[in-house]
């Protein structure tokens, strides 16, 4: 970067000068605020509005397209600067970035008519999306024009969940938040494959990170498309013993990955061990709903949620911790109370996973603490980082 780059990159608030700064924090506070409010609302004491399509509605969507979706931009527009070697989004066009991702929210809170809301909120992951094509487009970065085909399922998956919503279909909105679920994971296991035998090669200082196995990454990445297929067209939503099989395999590669990445040495490090840990939740998720389909449990719902707290909000959890660290400047130690926070999510996964199907109100209680606990602590610990500048003085 030339003098007069640094120059103008200094100028902007340190907020907008890279897209984890705004997505960050406005996604984890976002998720501290969402799950309160959908306990409050599920327990009969919310408040007497009703968002789009109702609570539950809105809670299925909102942690994937409004949370997740937050993370995921966060993380992949900051990233591309990396692999691209080009200037990442900043200033004003970050800006109307999050304001697109924030009227979505708001939209779906308080009742924006649909013919308002599903431009908005359509309109955040295609942004997204063609703002990674561009710069992957610009130097002709093959490796990562899978990421780009992801998004724009994601946001297919979104508009199937929103004809759903328009038509009062509550089967389309379930295929559409589904299929959008099992893409993240998708998402999950191509980024996952990459950063975390590499964050255990250096986080352990060993002298070699564990080399991927292409076929193994390959054959993941299109049993989990294959899944969100399968849930798109609602095939999966009912239970049919053939698919285990699908489940089965899938939770074998995530294990043989995890196997393989496995150093005794994690346990002693957080930041390492909340992400091996994280992709294990994804291993149990898939053996349980290949129970489920197996007949062998009565209902998918602790599997899902196994893989929307344990594994998808366990593994951003374990990231935005370590990635605003690093993209700070800072050295790559957890500030006070984090490794805390870590262990109060999982414990709230098992709660969720394990005492909910038990002791529901128990369960739900015990699950929504420990997330909530863990949220606020990362945005006591690291919201005064993200709106800093970077400590080493570096733009960004």
């Amino acid at each position: 970067m030339n003098i007069i780059d640094r120059r103008t990159a200094l100028s902007i608030p340190p907020i907008w000068r890279l897209a984890f700064r705004p997505f960050f924090l406005a996604g984890s506070l976002f998720a501290l605020f969402a799950i309160v409010l959908w306990v409050l609302a599920w327990s009969g004491n919310g408040p007497d509005w009703q968002p789009v399509g109702g609570w539950l509605a809105w809670h299925r969507h909102e942690m994937l397209f409004g949370f997740a979706a937050a993370i995921v931009a966060g993380f992949l527009l900051t990233a591309v600067q990396t692999w691209t070697g080009q200037p990442g989004l900043s200033g004003t066009r970050l800006m109307l970035l999050a304001g697109l991702w924030l009227a979505a929210r708001l939209g779906w809170l308080f009742g924006l008519p649909l013919v308002l809301l599903i431009p908005l909120d359509l309109g955040f992951l295609l942004a997204v999306a063609g703002l990674m094509a561009r710069m992957l487009w610009v130097v002709r970065q093959k490796r990562n024009y899978p990421i780009v085909a992801v998004l724009c399922l994601l946001a297919a998956a979104n508009a199937l969940l929103l004809s759903g919503l328009a038509q009062g279909n509550d089967e389309l909105q379930r295929r559409g938040v589904l299929a959008g679920l099992w893409l993240v994971a998708a998402l999950m296991g191509l980024i996952g494959g990459r950063v975390i035998p590499f964050f255990t090669q250096r986080g352990l200082g060993r002298i070699d990170a564990v080399k991927p196995w292409l076929w193994l990454d390959i054959a993941l990445l299109l049993g989990t498309a294959l899944i969100a297929a399968l849930y798109a067209s609602g095939l999966a939503l009912q239970a049919h013993a053939p698919l285990a099989g699908l489940f089965l395999a899938v939770a074998a590669g995530h294990l043989l990955r995890l196997a393989r990445w496995y150093d005794k040495g994690i346990w002693a490090v957080p930041l390492l061990w909340s992400l091996h840990l994280a992709m294990l939740w994804l291993v149990l998720a898939c053996i349980g709903l290949a129970l489920w389909h197996l007949g062998l449990l009565t209902t998918p719902s602790p599997a899902l949620h196994g893989l929307t707290m344990g594994a998808m909000s366990g593994l951003i959890l374990a990231m935005i911790a370590r990635v605003t660290l690093g993209h700070t400047g800072r050295p790559l130690e957890l500030p006070g109370g984090m490794a805390a926070a870590l262990v109060l999510f999982n414990l709230g996964c098992v709660a969720r996973v394990f005492v909910y199907p038990l002791w529901p109100l128990e369960g739900l209680w015990l699950s929504a603490t420990g997330w909530s606990l863990a949220l606020a602590i990362y945005a006591w610990r690291y919201a005064p980082m993200l709106v800093a500048p970077r400590v080493d003085g570096h733009p960004g």
